[in-house]
């Protein structure tokens, strides 16, 4: 039986929509029906797949604003960074969109005969997003995983499913055949769930916290079932002395409060060379009082509200015994408000320097020499981002070889490129999304020897 549930707007606590979640009968049925497409799906002609692709890319396109604003509703999300979503979303189907036509095995000499490798695609996908960005990483698992014939059946998280539920519906609108794309709506303890035990679904494709990703991972060895994680982080931001001061300070607020410190890549551990700690916590300040939280509807707003009222409540239970520098401003009344907070914890084994807060919050530390940052940096059972500003291109180049984090930036914040492959070291994850490789995972390679004749 479904389950009514009650899509809250995070920046009014209106209800924008009531959406039914699934139950393991419903689940079952859709993995059923997926399998049944999967059969056809992975025989149309690559020119063929790919050109429904660009048609979905296409749709999303024609759709953006639409998507963008379903998206403030969805998730509070600031309405430039929501379009930059939506955008997403287009690029990567328009970038797996070649795919399927350069997709292809070798040929390996072998005596008496000949070698040839094929890349077959695995068949269901079980895709799980989360609810912090609702529409991108949709995308990072669905556009490769139908690029390589596979079918996919997405669960967007339980407070987030609006845009989602749009995204099934443009494909259908594009001429993907019925099923090959399903999103599905519900709980994890349900939906999430059935994708690890049911043998039909050869892949898990999770984006979330390391906890669950390690029981997904373990229910998934027990079908020797393929998995792709992407979980925690507690990401370091680097200044050393000879970076321009003033551009990293400016900077550091986008950093960290870009999506209300809801991100994974979060830069929310600050290490400042010691020399200049004092100096740059001046610039600091001034950038985070400026930083323009409010209505996500707005253009020129920066920061919107935290996703959930229970979500706030923990993000605020870290910074009541923690020791605050300063903050910036929120909005009062209706929706689920955090000021952006700067903390400077004593010593780098705080509880707030080391635990993944998941909000607009950062902790400032200084360090010492560059031996001291690394070991700081590299001090966490996380690796997944990160940020290093200096002046010094041979000081950039070695300690971006020595932090242990899967995505590096250079007087930089920018994380993602859809080009380049994502994922984390440690705890923050198994495999890589993006990038040009990552339809391969989504295959199998088959090895075939041709035995001659002659």
């Amino acid at each position: 039986m479904s389950v009514a549930f009650q899509v809250i707007n995070p920046s009014t606590e209106e209800v924008v929509r009531t959406v039914e979640l699934a139950d393991r009968a419903a689940t079952d049925a859709a993995i059923e029906r997926a399998q049944r497409a999967f059969e056809t799906w992975q025989d149309v002609a690559p020119a063929d797949r790919a050109r429904l692709l660009r048609r979905f890319a296409g749709a999303v396109d024609a759709d953006l604003e639409n998507l963008a604003r379903l998206e403030v509703a969805n998730a509070g999300h600031p309405i430039g960074n929501a379009r930059w979503e939506a955008g997403n979303v287009r690029d990567v189907l328009d970038y797996y969109a070649a795919a399927p036509e350069r997709l292809s095995g070798r040929q390996i000499p072998v005596a008496g005969g000949v070698n040839v490798t094929y890349l077959q695609p695995l068949g269901v996908v079980g895709v799980i997003v989360p609810w912090n960005f609702p529409m991108p990483i949709a995308g990072w698992g669905f556009a490769p995983a139908l690029a390589a014939g596979n079918t996919v059946v997405l669960k967007p998280a339980e407070v987030t499913p609006l845009t989602a539920i749009r995204l099934g519906e443009l494909a259908l609108e594009a001429g993907l055949p019925p099923d090959v794309f399903t999103v599905l709506p519900g709980k994890g303890s349900v939906v999430g769930d059935r994708f690890v035990t049911h043998p039909a679904v050869r892949k898990v494709v999770f984006t979330g916290s390391t906890e669950v990703g390690k029981r997904i991972m373990a229910g998934c060895a027990d079908q020797v079932k393929r998995v792709t994680l992407e979980l925690g982080g507690k990401n370091a931001n680097i200044v050393f002395a000879d970076a321009d001061l003033a551009k990293a300070a400016a900077a550091a607020p986008g950093g960290v409060f870009d999506n209300s410190g809801q991100d994974c890549c979060s830069r929310s551990r600050l290490l400042v060379e010691a020399s200049v700690y004092d100096d740059f916590l001046v610039e600091l300040r001034q950038a985070v009082e400026a930083f323009r939280v409010g209505d996500p509807g707005n253009d020129d707003t920066e920061m919107g509200p935290l996703i959930t009222a229970a979500h706030r409540a923990g993000v605020a239970a870290y910074v009541d015994s923690a020791d605050v520098a300063f903050t910036g401003s929120a909005p009062t009344g209706p929706g689920f408000w955090y000021p952006p907070t700067v903390l400077t914890p004593a010593t780098p084994a705080a509880r707030d320097f080391r635990e993944e807060i998941f909000g607009p919050v950062v902790s400032v530390v200084p360090f010492a020499d560059e031996e001291e940052a690394l070991a700081i940096a590299n001090d966490t059972e996380y690796g997944l981002s990160g940020s290093i500003w200096t002046e010094n291109l041979d000081r950039a180049l070695r300690v971006s070889r020595r932090v242990q984090a899967g995505n590096l930036s250079v007087n930089s914040h920018s994380s993602v490129r859809y080009a380049a492959p994502f994922g984390g070291f440690k705890q923050s994850g198994l495999g890589r999304e993006l990038g040009p490789d990552a339809v391969e995972a989504f295959t199998e390679t088959k090895s075939v020897f041709y035995a001659s004749r002659l």
